[in-house]
This record gives C-alpha cells, sequence and structure tokens, in this order.
C-alpha cells in the first residue's frame, strides 16, 4: 500500500505539535486541521462522523489529554481521549484504507532500564497518563496495519504551557527555581517533531513496496536533567530574550512530589527511525536553540 496525501485530517490543531504539524504537512496535499472544540475526541460518534464525511487518505492524531497530573483524578476522560479515541480512529482509517499517525509518549516506560529504551522494550507505565498512552498504542495496533506511532519525550514549543514558557515565567518572578535533577531525558521542539513526521510520510510516500509502518521512537538526540534543561532556557533566555537567570538549585525528585509519578528514565533510542527512514533528530541543545531564536523575534517575548 502506497501512502495517498491528497486529503488529511488533522486533529488536535492548536497543540503545541498540532499547530506546527499545519505548516509541516501543507506541502504534502490538502489539511483539514480541526482543534478539540471542532472535533472532540472523547465523543466517539463525532469522530467517526468527521471522518467519514471528509474522506482523508491520512489521519494524523495530535490530539491527547496531556494533563499527566490532572489523569490522576480524571481516568476516565484520560482514556477516552487517549485509549478509546486512537482505536475509533483506526478504525475509520482502516474502513477507508487510509493512514493512520498518532503520537505517544516516554510515559508508557516504568524508567528503570539504564539505557536508552527501544521499540522491542516492555512497557511499564507509572502514572495514569501513560497507561491511556499505551491503551491507545495496542488499539492501533490491534485495529489497523497502516499506522505510524511516533513516541515522543518531553515536548515544548515557542507557545503554550510547557516546560521552557514555565521556566521563563518563573525567571521573570523568582530570585531562585528549585529543579528537579535526577530525571534524564530529551526535551523535543514541537516542530522538529512536525519536521520529522513529514520526512516520514515523504519517504513512505515514495515506497510503494513497503511504506514500513509501524512504532517508532522520535525524539532529541542526547539526554539532560530537568535541571540542566532549565539552565540551558536561561543561559539562552539571558542572551535572546534578555532575562536575568535567578539561581537555580538542584532537587531530587522525592523533593518535589505530584500526583503522578515519572519515569527516572525517560531516554528513547531513535536508530531504529534514522534506519528505516534516513531521519537523524537534532541533538536536544540545537533544538532549544532554534526555538530559542524563534521566541525572540515574537512581540513581547
Amino acid at each position: 500500500m502506497t501512502i495517498k496525501t491528497s486529503r488529511m485530517l488533522l486533529t488536535g490543531s492548536n497543540g503545541q505539535v498540532g499547530r506546527e504539524l499545519q505548516r509541516a504537512l501543507t506541502p504534502l496535499g490538502n489539511v483539514l486541521a480541526l482543534d478539540r472544540h471542532q472535533l472532540d475526541l472523547a465523543n466517539p460518534d463525532a469522530i467517526r462522523n468527521t471522518i467519514r464525511d471528509y474522506q482523508p487518505d491520512l489521519i494524523v492524531n495530535a490530539a491527547a489529554y496531556t494533563a499527566v497530573d490532572r489523569a490522576e483524578s480524571e481516568p476516565e476522560l484520560a482514556m477516552a481521549v487517549n485509549g478509546v479515541a486512537p482505536g475509533v480512529l483506526a478504525e475509520e482509517a482502516r474502513r477507508l484504507d487510509a493512514v493512520l499517525v498518532h503520537y505517544s509518549t516516554d510515559y508508557v516506560f516504568d524508567g528503570t532500564k539504564h539505557d536508552a529504551y527501544t521499540e522491542s522494550d516492555q512497557p511499564n507505565p507509572l502514572n495514569v497518563y501513560g497507561r491511556t498512552k499505551l491503551a491507545g498504542e495496542r488499539a492501533i495496533q490491534a485495529i489497523s496495519p497502516a499506522h505510524y506511532i511516533l513516541r515522543t519525550s518531553w515536548v515544548y514549543a515557542a507557545e503554550g504551557a510547557n516546560f521552557l514558557n514555565t521556566m521563563l515565567r518563573l525567571a521573570r518572578e523568582r530570585p531562585e527555581l528549585r529543579i528537579v535533577d535526577d530525571q534524564v531525558g530529551a526535551p523535543t521542539w514541537a516542530r522538529a517533531i512536525a519536521e520529522m513526521t513529514a520526512q516520514l510520510l515523504a519517504v513512505g510516500m515514495k515506497s510503494r513496496a513497503d511504506p514500513h509502518y509501524g512504532l517508532y521512537h522520535l525524539a532529541a538526540s542526547g539526554a539532560v536533567t530537568w535541571f540542566c534543561f532549565a539552565r540551558a532556557i536561561l543561559a539562552s533566555a539571558e542572551k535572546t530574550l534578555g532575562i536575568t537567570a535567578p539561581k537555580l538549585v538542584p532537587i531530587a525528585t522525592a523533593d518535589y512530589p505530584l500526583p503522578a509519578r515519572r519515569p527516572i528514565n525517560s531516554r528513547l533510542d531513535t536508530s531504529r527511525l534514522t534506519k528505516t527512514f534516513g531521519i537523524m533528530p537534532e541533538p536536544w541543545q540545537q533544538m532549544l536553540e532554534r526555538c530559542m531564536q524563534e521566541k525572540s523575534l515574537r512581540p513581547g517575548a
């Protein structure tokens, strides 16, 4: 089956990744971009009706319930969006002979492995969010073979609620910030995720015999702790935004309790992505610099 991309349906268009995908996917075909108000993924009938009306060749699901801590008290809603909806999307994709792209997370793992996680490692999520995202992965895998499930990690963007913007806000408000320094992962810029997705699809479109469907890890190269990522953000902000960095104090996860447990090791091995599609993710430092340069050009940054 060759990927056709004359009509694409994008969910979660106002999210961090969704906003970037609107631009990245446009060269591949016509994109119908819907936000959560236009398409509520907690409503299976709305999903079916929308897809049957539009008849897309490609469905890109960038929508998700991403409030990791709130999911602990809203497990049903998180499961509806993250676990059930991907299965409905997969059913409709299979019915139309369409391809489904879906994003998942490093939080499907428990973080106990010493090395980076590969696609063949056994998931064992620690929190509701991770369990619901894993349910979505498995629903897609059971229903529609024509899929790309892309696990990513520590997503941020120039806009939206994320770690980068939280650090910049707090840097203006406080003289000292206490940041967790014993969780390791790869901060991944939303634009890079969108760019790599478009690259993957472009290669898949050319692969008449085998579009290489399946599960892939897609994240920045390298790894860093939240504390060191915060330090890099603020060092860049001093140069690009004129923000004076506050004092940073490294702390342990145990010193910053949250409702949802986080994996200590969130590193994802992306070698399968590189081997299959020739995509080599940028280092997280390079992604950060690109994002900060863009942010510096925006009014009121």
